[in-house]
């Protein structure tokens, strides 16, 4: 089979790019409604700390399904092609968030309405758990030799375009209507929304060509029967592709939804103010990726990927020691220092995992590993912090907390043989017998 033309390979990537940011809008904005409207709608009668804690809650249980997508999505994107399952994700991701701007408040239908919410916001984590390796998958192994990485990218800067389109959205809304208005109605406007960005996302994926290499793995006949089981069984590998994860996760995370509290709690900075300042840091975070994406085609993932960990570890306390002045300024400094970090290590991070695994269980692989750098990342993250925000009343233990997940990342990064291997190396350890190599 004749490997895509550069313009194929660049339609999908584009393509990749968009999906991505379709369904990162998805599940980015219920982190902004959470931060933002979800406890007195969904958890009244708490306490301030309380009722921030039940909704940030309900926006980890989105990452807690993530693993769950990842298995699932994984499972038959390896055997029956990651198109079809790219095109499952996002209209599970599509569907449920449309739900939950139709859904009604505690006041209209009692316990009803948080337990609806809880299963809408796991049905987004199925869909994005899904969503990222596909992506990844369908643009790396359509790209040219020497530039998978690269073209791997594109489905990264998804995430913070997604979050730019979320952030711009709230922004527009909570400027057009009174906050009376916006607690009523006016939140749902976003989710409503999304039904149209489906759509367009529906049509392009339905026009995507499947991965060449997953053609090759099935005329072959070499599609595994149980691709997550392989995975599980090469833990050498599975545990350090998902630590890289955490502290990029984790600390984003605590920039995009626990920041939001925080600076509303202390009376540091308005909340259109934060969702301005979040727009700003999520577009350099886009322009940073691709830039990381091409360092780690002439230097090496792995120093790339150190880089950015290294960056964010060191960069933890300065981020609230910053935030904590209250000055616009340096508001802004904290958090695009903290999104420069995050693209760094998440530029080269898709091929750099994605090619650990050998093709037939490359979906699998690469989906649960990410899922689960999420969840201990950034799924945790906005609870501890707030957490530990209520104990302590400042930054510094979440500080600290960061640079332990740094550490963690540090290591991970360390412990991953990524092989990046060629197409006709690759078939020929495939067809050896080797499913997972030791690092």
């Amino acid at each position: 089979m004749s490997s895509p033309s550069p313009q194929r390979a660049r339609t999908v990537a584009i393509a990749g790019l968009i999906g991505t940011t379709i369904e990162w809008y998805d599940f980015f904005i219920y982190g902004t409604a959470a931060a933002l409207v979800f406890a007195p709608q969904f958890f009244p009668g708490a306490s301030p700390v309380a009722g921030s804690l039940a909704a940030l809650s309900t926006f980890a249980i989105g990452f807690v399904a993530r693993p769950v997508g990842g298995a699932l999505m994984g499972h038959f994107g390896d055997r029956v092609g990651r198109r079809r399952m790219l095109v499952a994700s996002l209209l599970v991701m599509g569907i449920g968030t449309l739900l939950i701007g139709l859904l009604p408040t505690y006041a209209a239908i009692g316990v009803a309405a948080p337990v609806l919410l809880v299963v809408l916001r796991f049905a987004q984590g199925v869909g994005v758990g899904g969503e990222w390796g596909g992506a990844t998958l369908l643009a790396l192994e359509h790209a040219p030799p020497g530039r998978r990485t690269l073209y791997s990218a594109f489905p990264q800067m998804g995430l913070p375009l997604g979050i730019v389109l979320a952030s711009l959205v709230f922004l527009v809304v909570r400027l057009s209507v009174d906050d009376a208005a916006f607690a009523a109605w006016g939140w749902r406007i976003p989710f409503l929304l999304s039904a149209l960005l489906v759509a367009f996302g529906l049509v392009l994926r339905l026009r995507l060509d499947e991965s060449p290499q997953f053609v090759r793995v099935r005329r072959e006949d070499r599609v595994r029967r149980s691709p997550l089981t392989d995975v599980l069984r090469g833990p050498r590998t599975l545990l350090p592709a998902a630590g890289i994860n955490i502290a990029a996760s984790g600390l984003a995370n605590v920039l995009l939804v626990f920041t939001l509290t925080y600076v509303a709690a202390r009376g540091l900075a308005d909340p259109s103010t934060m969702l301005a300042v979040t727009v700003v840091t999520a577009l350099v975070w886009a322009g940073v990726i691709p830039l990381a994406a091409v360092w780690a085609e002439r230097r090496g993932r792995r120093p790339v990927i150190l880089t950015g960990v290294a960056l964010l570890t060191a960069w933890a306390f300065p981020y609230f020691w910053l935030i904590d002045t209250g000055g616009l300024a340096a508001i802004v400094v904290a958090c695009v220092v903290t999104g420069i970090g995050v693209a760094i290590a998440s530029g080269p991070y898709g091929a750099h995992v994605a090619e650990a695994f050998p093709t037939a269980v490359r979906y699998s692989g690469s989906s649960i590993a990410y899922a689960i750098g999420g969840v201990l990342g950034g799924a945790l993250a906005p609870l501890v912090a707030t957490a530990l925000f209520a104990t302590t009343g400042n930054g510094t233990a979440i500080s600290a907390y960061v640079v332990a997940l740094g550490l963690v990342s540090l290591a991970a990064t360390l412990a991953l043989r990524s092989p990046h291997p060629a197409t006709a190396a690759e078939q020929q350890e495939e067809v050896s017998g080797d499913v997972l190599s030791a690092p």
